[in-house]
């Protein structure tokens, strides 16, 4: 069964930027369903290939190489968070999943070179090269995202492209194993309901299909994206800026039919820097909207988020 979440081609504003149907496409994706696939976005698919192939074998090794890479007292923004570490708000299973974080690179002189955590890399030939390559490719491609959805919005174009300029983004490489005897407690699924809490994620076409996401109506519906397309959906964050306008939607992984199915996928979590004000932009307050959200800047909102899943400092 195939999504039914809009796809929108993103080389097609490449060719003419002036060219309205992306900017209202794109928005109305995320206005209505929280989820827009998207096409022509240029990561070349051999990039994509070899990182899943590097991923594998990160992911394939004994436990105790892995388990020296957790970063602690960094609420697993860094490094690796073993399997069945983290569950969604409000519930307490844990989710069936293991997955690694490659965060920002920045100099040491750079003003907010203290601020975020130091990558760790895996002895796994091509790790490192590989994931800051694909880094670079994801942040690019999101910030013509956030320029089409800025001017969707009548703001300035680099509006939400200033606010996440050296901000916080982070990829993260997750291994969903089969769910045999040997992962499966009761009530659990691969991710549990929730919402993402950045401002958009860039979601590579996935190994396996499952990811689901919660219509207005109450009914799941599937979000199976074709090879080489990204899925993209807004967090909690721009749902904060633009008082729900822009939602973040609730979505899921369910578990496989077949239980010896593993699933791999590399969501691209798209962050402001820390300081950056989360405030209810001004055209999205008042009459006709609801009470605004309390004010918060990125990381104390990003803090009170990781604790709720069970993964705070």
């Amino acid at each position: 069964m195939n999504s039914a979440v809009p796809v929108v081609d993103l080389e097609s504003w490449r060719v003419d930027s002036l060219r309205p149907d992306f900017v209202r496409e794109l928005g109305e994706a995320l206005r209505s369903y929280g989820f827009v696939r998207v096409r022509g976005h240029g990561i070349p698919s051999e990039l994509i290939d070899s990182a899943y192939e590097v991923a594998k074998s990160f992911f394939y090794q004994p436990r105790e190489k892995k388990m020296a890479l957790v970063v602690p007292g960094q609420a697993g923004q860094r490094g690796y968070t073993p399997f069945r570490a983290e569950s969604a708000k409000y519930t307490d299973v844990p989710d069936l999943k293991e997955f690694f974080h490659v965060g920002r690179e920045l100099d040491p002189e750079h003003s907010l070179g203290g601020r975020y955590v130091p990558n760790c890399w895996p002895e796994v030939p091509g790790f490192r090269d590989t994931f800051l390559d694909l880094y670079r490719a994801l942040e690019s491609v999101s910030k013509e995202l956030l320029s089409a959805l800025a001017l969707h919005l009548k703001l300035e174009p680099s509006h939400f492209v200033n606010m996440a300029v050296d901000g916080d983004s982070v990829l993260r490489l997750l291994h969903y194993p089969a769910t045999d005897d040997t992962t499966y407690i009761p009530g659990a699924i691969r991710a549990a309901a929730h919402e993402d809490i950045n401002f958009i994620t860039l979601l590579l076409a996935s190994t396996a299909s499952g990811l689901e996401l919660l219509r207005r109506d109450g009914t799941w519906i599937p979000v199976n994206a074709e090879k080489g397309e990204l899925v993209v959906d807004s967090g909690d964050m721009m749902n904060r800026l633009t008082n729900g306008v822009i939602p973040a939607t609730t979505h899921r992984v369910i578990n496989p039919e077949d239980g010896t199915t593993e699933r791999f996928s590399m969501p691209f979590f798209v962050h402001p820097r820390p300081e950056v004000s989360l405030a209810t932009l001004p055209q999205f307050r008042g009459e006709g909207f609801p009470e605004a959200p309390e004010d918060l800047d990125a990381r104390t909102y990003l803090l009170s988020r990781l604790e709720s899943l069970g993964l705070g400092e």
